[in-house]
């Protein structure tokens, strides 16, 4: 996965492993476990900086110590947590989740929510938790094509809306076709909006610092074209 994405043009990976009821991961087991790959790809020759991370169930966070949540800071920053969105159903205590977490000082980043029925049927539905101060990310297959058309569509409908951030792998294995970072950036097809999706947010999260301004769309819509589907689709941190 690290030499796939360093040829990539990925510099900076966080490590994101699951943190619910089935995959209920230790924060000393991430630790341990980004320790041991850091040096492994250092010792391989591998150019690639990975950091901590998880990708935290909403039902856990509601749940969970506040200092337990820090544990999990996205890409090493305490002050932001991966939240994953259910692929089926709105759960009901998302709203409560992200006021908790906004409250303690913690930005939410809402994980691949296009990729979810209710979104998909109504994506402005985000717009409230955008609002208060969430984040939201999508899956680069999703804005690529590559995970079909409804998850392309609700993609593009939440970045013609300004309701979508970052783009991230969300990768579980090495990034095929349709599914690494430039193929997002090449279906974008506005060389500024994806650097700000890829590079210029992401950039801000890792080192917290204030996210930059969004940059004025080129023209009216986006004009996504996805090569490998071989039709129009519409419209480098992992």
């Amino acid at each position: 996965m690290a030499r796939t994405m360093a040829a990539d043009g990925v510099t900076l990976v966080a490590a994101t492993p699951h943190v619910r009821d089935d995959y209920p991961t230790p924060v000393g087991v991430v630790e341990d476990g980004v320790h041991e790959l850091r040096a492994a790809l250092s010792d391989a020759g591998v150019a690639i900086d990975v950091r901590t991370g998880g990708e935290v169930a909403v039902d856990w966070v509601d749940r969970a110590d506040v200092g337990d949540l820090r544990g999990y800071g996205l890409g090493g920053n305490p002050r932001v947590i991966l939240v994953e969105f259910p692929y089926l159903g709105w759960p009901l205590e998302l709203g409560m989740v992200c006021n908790r977490l906004l409250g303690e000082g913690i930005t939410p980043v809402i994980a691949h929510p296009e990729r979810n029925d209710r979104v998909q049927a109504q994506p402005d539905r985000l717009e409230e938790l955008v609002a208060r101060g969430a984040l939201v990310q999508l899956t680069a297959s999703s804005v690529s094509g590559r995970r079909g058309s409804r998850s392309r569509k609700a993609a593009q409908h939440l970045l013609e809306a300004g309701l979508a951030h970052l783009v991230a792998s969300d990768a579980h294995r090495a990034p095929g076709p349709g599914a690494r970072l430039s193929d997002a950036a090449r279906a974008l097809d506005d060389p500024s909006l994806a650097d700000w999706l890829l590079e210029a947010v992401p950039s801000a999260l890792v080192s917290g610092t204030p996210l930059p301004e969004r940059p004025a769309p080129r023209r009216r819509g986006l004009r996504w074209r996805s090569r490998l589907l071989g039709r129009e689709v519409g419209g480098r941190h992992s």
